[in-house]
This record gives C-alpha cells, sequence and structure tokens, in this order.
C-alpha cells in the first residue's frame, strides 16, 4: 500500500504499532481518537517511521523467509523420527545428520507393516524437506552472486561464522544498514541491548530486550558461537575472503580476537554459556554494521 500511494505521489510513512506511545489509562479506542492520536503525534514529531523495503527486497525477504520456515520444518521432521526410533529402543548412530546417519536410517525395518508404514512416512518427509532447503539454498546462492547483493554478501561472509545464507539473510531482514546511524542504534534493532529498569542511583539491567527483527537476531547469535574458538582463517574462510578489500578483513579478524577474549573473560567468570553469546552476538552487530557501512577502520576494530 505504502508502494502504491508514493507511486502516485501521495506522501505516505508506515509506522510500526508497537512504536506508538500509549498513555496509561487509555481505555478508550475507536476509530476518530485512533486518527486525532495520531495526527497529534505526527504533528509533534512522536511517530518513528519504518522503512519501506523495495519490491526486490521484499521478494527476496521471502525467499529467506521460505528458507527459514524449510529450516524449522527439518528441525521438527528430525525430532519426530528421532522419538520413533527411540520409543522402539533406536537409538541412531553418529552425532550429526551426514551421510553416515542416512546410510543407517535406510537400513532399518520394522516387522510390523504399520511401524514400517509410519517409519516410510517420517523418513519421507525428511526427504523432502531436505530437498526443498537445497534448492532454496541454490536459489538464495545464485541471488547473492548478482547485482546490489554480490558486494555486501561478499564482505559479510569474510567474518568467520557468517557464511552465503547468514549474509543473504541479514541483508534481506535489514535492507539498507546505512539508515542506522550507529552501531549502538543497530544492536538495539535487532533487540541485542540489555532491558533496563533503573531508578535513582541504581542501575538496574535485565535480559536482552528481544525487540526488533528477531529473524536478524537469530542469525547473529548463531554466528557468534564460533567465539568459543580460537581465532584462525581456515582453508574455506579463506577463499571467501580472496579479493577482498584489506580493511575488510582487517576487521574480520579483530572480530575473531575481539569475540575470543570476550567469550574466554565471561566464561572465566562462570558466566552462563546463553549470556556469553549474546554479549558476542551484540558485539558482533556493531562489526557487521561497520562492515556493510563501510565505516572506517580505527585502533581496536
Amino acid at each position: 500500500m505504502a508502494r502504491y500511494l508514493a507511486g502516485r505521489g501521495i506522501a505516505c510513512e508506515v509506522v510500526a504499532p508497537g512504536l506508538v506511545p500509549v498513555r496509561a489509562g487509555d481505555r478508550v479506542k475507536t476509530d476518530v481518537r485512533d486518527a486525532r492520536k495520531l495526527a497529534r503525534l505526527h504533528a509533534g514529531g512522536l511517530l518513528e517511521a519504518i522503512c519501506v523495503p523495495s519490491v526486490e527486497l521484499e521478494a527476496v525477504r521471502d525467499l529467506v523467509c521460505a528458507r527459514e520456515a524449510a529450516r524449522i520444518d527439518r528441525m521438527r521432521d528430525r525430532h519426530r523420527l528421532s522419538k520413533f526410533l527411540l520409543r522402539h529402543g533406536r537409538r541412531m548412530p553418529f552425532k550429526s545428520w551426514g551421510a553416515g546417519r542416512r546410510k543407517w536410517l535406510g537400513e532399518q525395518n520394522f516387522d510390523q507393516p504399520a511401524q514400517q508404514l509410519a517409519f516410510a512416512t517420517y523418513l519421507q518427509a525428511l526427504d523432502l524437506v531436505d530437498r526443498r532447503a537445497e534448492a532454496l539454498d541454490r536459489q538464495l546462492a545464485e541471488i547473492s552472486d548478482r547485482g546490489e547483493w554480490a558486494t555486501l554478501v561478499a564482505r559479510l561472509r569474510c567474518v568467520r561464522g557468517i557464511d552465503t545464507l547468514t549474509a543473504i539473510g541479514l541483508a534481506a531482514e535489514i535492507g539498507d544498514f546505512a539508515r542506522f546511524e550507529s552501531a549502538a542504534a543497530f544492536m538495539s534493532f535487532v533487540g541485542l541491548v540489555p532491558s533496563e529498569g533503573s531508578s535513582g542511583e541504581q542501575p538496574r539491567q535485565g535480559s536482552v530486550t528481544k525487540a526488533g527483527n528477531a529473524h536478524a537476531r537469530r542469525l547473529l547469535v548463531e554466528a557468534a558461537w564460533h567465539a568459543r574458538r580460537r581465532p584462525k582463517v581456515s582453508y574455506e574462510l579463506a577463499r571467501r575472503q580472496r579479493g577482498q578489500d584489506p580493511a575488510v578483513l582487517a576487521r574480520a579478524w579483530t572480530v575473531q580476537q575481539r569475540l575470543h577474549r570476550r567469550f574466554q573473560r565471561m566464561n572465566a567468570r562462570g558466566k552462563p554459556s546463553q549470556k556469553i553469546v549474546l554479549a558476542c552476538a551484540r558485539e558482533l552487530a556493531g562489526f557487521v554494521w561497520a562492515i556493510a557501512t563501510d565505516q572506517p577502520l580505527r585502533r581496536g576494530g
């Protein structure tokens, strides 16, 4: 609707309902009262408009959402299959879902026809979702290699823990990184800053706000788990970094060093691993913003 109106010369701003200020005790809601309230807030500059994606960006975002749905479906199908086997006393070998586990599954048979049919149904569902995810992966990889996506995705892939799917996912969910005036603003957008309920001279911070884009936050958190390992440029990472700007490579190396040091320090203090990785994800978000917006390299990253 916003693009339709803008195309006809009508100024239009989209405001998220959750960002509209609400007065405590206001229990009367009508369309007329809402219109007056929005008009007053807009005149006072108290409404913050969201970024309306372009047609192409929205299309890629839909494809990323389809890939995320396939990931969730695959996880559910794997759980259903593994629980079915556990009910019948069969524990799957191997730690990961690789070729070895798939071969073992193909060798399983049940005496009862009904159980064999149930097993085949679970296995077929898993095969279907695997093929669906692979097809979406190929399409997203093709998109990431062309047009406006290529440069941003290639730069983000220089960071350990961020490969094609994570990079294109962040690019599609965020759109224009330059709309955030600082790294702190981007961290807040993805909901990785601590909540706060301070009063007087007693600061009181809680868990992260989890406001904003949940998918982008999940991608950053998953990438931040790589901070557990020592800084290292593996063969695969070196291949992704080949031909990139030295400033980007220097910042990518700083990311590894800074996040690993933070992980080690917090771990030595006995902090829970989930809290540690959230702190690392918050710092990683700042580096991602700096790389995406081509910020000048400063001392310390």
